[in-house]
């Protein structure tokens, strides 16, 4: 492994040089609060500037992600950005802007914003939409802060808890918690479905709603969705769709046909645009006409003058972020539907939902199969029957997928399915690219038969060997310890 640029360091160099202050200098104590001074100087790596571009372009070279392989990372569509995107996300007109400037110098990118909206209204079938929310997780806040609002509203102060499917992606309860609610589990049946018995025995008047996301994240359809929406309407709750992976059913089924009341989609997911590396990402929340009075300010509104901000809403949760400083990527989001169209959405999904089925039915002799029947977007393999037989983890596989070129899959993910593989396959690769990896993951399981060893020990090709993932999630080293030896050792 080349140093690290701390280990590069060398005394005096510099990586920039600035022209000499034309201003008076400011001593730091003069106007900070001593309390938040450095006591010393950061260590920081005395580089030249082209060490430190060869340092940076380094390390670009060891990333992983669409643009380099396969990337079947369940639950997150981490399918091809096309780059025609980021050129529009690019114009100088859109890229330039400052939140403070006026309404009517920003007419072109408010209309995009309007147009997104109907676009999402259209795709989810909601009546309003608020393009706010940064992330998923956020738009799940923002979505569980509008039916909060709704029940104080009509004074209805005892719907205290939130029914979560025991299949649900974490954020779920995780964000019902964090408003306060109480998460109440709801049972998943022998086909990896609600169990709709176990609904209606958890419904009671404390019940606000249910979040559920369909296709469910085990990969398959709720097909008694219509009955699941009745029992909660009728129990007076509303029904939360968590939309981060849409592309099972875009173009195909709505969610708001089905009888959800509130959702949210992932732009940053289904349409197309680069995750970022944790940011920012695009959360929309759209909710039916009786639910948009609460939606954050502001709202774009069109008028006969133009488009502008309304501001105007008393009964709105208020504003769930300062300004829409993702716009980039709901322009490139844009770009996307307006690309494709409505045919070219629903062909992607098709394409999606094709290529999930042919490597499930390839896998299925070789991997345990959560659930033998269609899936959607995504299915659950397992690493139960290579634990049982041969002492290989769901881990070790997923490592050892490494060293075939392959980012792993989502492991151990969901939580009731054991050893779980999550795979999802996006509708951008090709057959070829299917068949690498079912070769792949085939040479895999013979080596679990034959040479375990090979998979305990995986990854052999990588910069990085396998690291205690658990201490360096809880004990992260996040300064430099001089010279670095203890790292370096470890």
């Amino acid at each position: 492994m080349s140093k690290v640029i701390f280990a590069r360091s060398v005394a005096g160099g510099g990586g920039f040089s600035l022209p000499p202050c034309d201003v008076a200098e400011i001593e730091p104590a003069a106007e900070i609060n001593r309390e938040f001074l450095r006591a010393e100087a950061p260590l920081l790596p005395e580089l030249s500037e082209v060490e430190v571009v060869r340092h940076y372009v380094e390390l670009s070279q060891r990333a992983y992600g669409v643009d380099n392989g396969f990337y079947p990372l369940g639950s997150c569509t981490m399918k091809y950005n096309p780059k025609i995107n980021e050129w529009a996300a690019r114009l100088p007109g859109f890229a330039n802007l400052h939140p403070y400037q006026a309404a009517e110098s920003v007419q072109g990118a408010l209309e995009l914003l309007y147009r997104a909206e109907k676009l999402c209204c259209e795709i989810g079938g909601m009546d309003r939409f608020t393009l706010q929310p940064a992330a998923g997780a956020h738009g799940e806040l923002t979505g569980l802060m509008i039916i909060k609002a709704y029940h104080r509203h009509r004074q209805d102060l005892a719907r205290t808890k939130i029914l979560v499917p025991d299949s649900a992606h974490g954020t779920n309860p995780a964000t019902a918690h964090v408003l306060g609610f109480e998460v109440v589990e709801v049972k998943s049946n022998e086909e990896g479905l609600v169990d709709l018995q176990d609904l209606k025995a958890c419904m009671s008047s404390e019940v606000a709603a249910l979040m559920l996301t369909n296709p469910n994240t085990l990969g398959l359809f709720e097909k008694e969705i219509e009955e699941i929406a009745a029992v909660v309407h009728a129990g007076g709750g509303l029904l939360y769709y968590d939309g981060a992976n849409l592309n099972g059913i875009v173009g195909v089924a709505r969610p708001g046909d089905m009888g959800f009341d509130v959702l949210h989609f992932n732009l940053h997911k289904t349409f197309a645009t680069p995750h970022g590396g944790g940011g920012p990402g695009s959360g929309p929340v759209g909710v039916k006409e009786f639910l948009s009075d609460f939606l954050p300010r502001p709202l774009v509104e069109k008028k006969e003058e133009g488009y502008c901000l309304d501001y105007d809403r008393p009964l709105s949760i208020g504003k769930v972020r300062s300004f829409y400083g993702n716009f980039g990527v709901i322009v490139k989001a844009y770009a996307y539907m307006m690309a494709l169209g409505g045919p070219g959405l629903r062909e992607a999904c098709e394409l999606a939902v094709l290529n999930a089925n042919y490597l499930r039915h390839h896998l299925q002799e070789d991997y345990h199969i959560a659930f033998k029947r269609l899936c959607k977007h995504e299915f659950v393999a397992s690493g139960q029957k290579q634990l049982a037989e041969n002492g290989v983890s769901t881990l070790d596989i997923a490592k050892r997928l490494m060293d075939y070129g392959f980012h792993p899959p989502t492991v151990y993910f969901p939580l009731i399915v054991k050893e779980a593989l999550m795979i999802e396959p996006v509708e951008t690769e090709s057959r070829e690219r299917l068949d690498e990896f079912i070769a792949a993951m085939r040479e895999i399981a013979r080596e679990a038969r034959e040479n375990p060893d090979i998979l305990h020990q995986a990854p052999h090709s990588t910069v990085i060997k396998r690291v205690d993932e658990v201490r360096a999630a809880r004990q992260p080293i996040l300064r430099w310890p001089g010279l670095g030896k203890e790292i370096l050792k470890k």
